[in-house]
């Protein structure tokens, strides 16, 4: 499935994690959302590859914005983790993580997601499950 490219309408002001990391939210659609992250020396572990929680932050983080569109910036829907499950596939061999998330199921205060993770060469690095509570308050 093709999905449109990010509405400039949407964008937030990124927050302290997504500026120190360095992801950008490329795309946004209902039940999807699409995230991009330049390799940097700040993200790699002791052994020169990124750590892994890299790949569960961005996994937690497309498949929360994958469950949250509203398609416009007068209302903005957040949520919280309940449980991520992430699994480790490979190693990247480009220098772009390209991580995606679409919302599988739930209601309207608990939805559930999957996402997946990959390089611009399309090596599959990181697959991963959660479940989300729908908060309460809005931006």
């Amino acid at each position: 499935m093709t999905y449109a490219p990010f509405d400039p309408a949407l964008d937030e002001t990124p927050y302290g994690l997504q500026k120190h990391l360095g992801f950008e939210l490329t795309h946004w659609d209902e039940d999807y959302a699409r995230l991009e992250l330049p390799l940097a020396p700040h993200l790699m572990n002791r052994a020169g590859i990124p750590h892994g929680g890299i790949y569960a932050t961005l996994l937690d983080t497309v498949m929360g914005f994958a469950g949250c569109y509203t398609g416009t910036a007068d209302h903005k829907k957040l949520a919280l983790t309940l449980s991520l499950t992430t699994n480790f596939l490979s190693r990247p061999r480009g220098g772009r993580l390209i991580a995606e998330g679409w919302r599988t199921g739930g209601g309207a205060k608990t939805f559930f997601a999957e996402g997946s993770i990959c390089d611009e060469t399309g090596e599959r690095i990181a697959r991963g499950s959660g479940a989300f509570k729908v908060r309460a308050t809005t931006l």
